[in-house]
């Protein structure tokens, strides 16, 4: 019998969201006699390691008493982690957590296109690209975006505002 992703959603939601964090995905996962329970974590700013650790204690004694301890047939194994930079960015939250950030995006009718996001809307979301060696902003509404990939930038120039000012102090 596998646990039902239903009921130990239910369980285990408000215990994340009392924590300031979105449950962006729970599944389960049969492993042999044992099942895999991934837990994806996420919130505004960012989700840091103790948070996680936080979060993955909660959980598991949620998991390892009644009712939901009845979901499992034998042992389990808890993973509670982030979304890491490779998850689609699909829904609206998404790509409000990643502005600034340099994306690779899918609009309907399979435009691919990369820009930097500037800012996200109810309904839409402001990208810089760049087009004949220019910076120009390109707006598109959120109904027409299918994807963003987060691209990795390992060595992004600063800009004057950007830059940290210090005063010795």
């Amino acid at each position: 019998m596998a646990a039902s992703v239903e009921k130990i959603r239910k369980g285990i939601e408000p215990v994340v969201h009392a924590a300031g964090a979105d449950l962006e995905e729970l599944a389960i996962q049969q492993a042999g006699r044992r099942e895999i329970v991934r837990v994806v974590v996420d919130r505004d700013g960012g989700i840091d390691l103790n948070l996680v650790a936080e979060i993955s204690r909660e959980i598991s004694a949620l998991l390892d008493s009644e009712p939901l301890n009845s979901e499992f047939a034998g042992t389990f194994v808890l993973e509670v982690t982030s979304p890491g930079v490779d998850r689609p960015l699909t829904e609206l939250k998404h790509w409000q957590r990643s502005v600034d950030r340099l994306v690779e995006v899918q609009t309907k009718g399979d435009a691919v296109f990369t820009g930097r996001i500037v800012s996200v809307g109810v309904d839409s979301v402001v990208f810089e690209v760049t087009e004949a060696k220019t910076q120009v902003q390109r707006t598109v509404a959120f109904s027409d975006l299918v994807r963003g990939k987060v691209q990795i930038e390992f060595n992004r120039l600063q800009t004057p505002d950007e830059e940290e000012v210090t005063d010795g102090h």
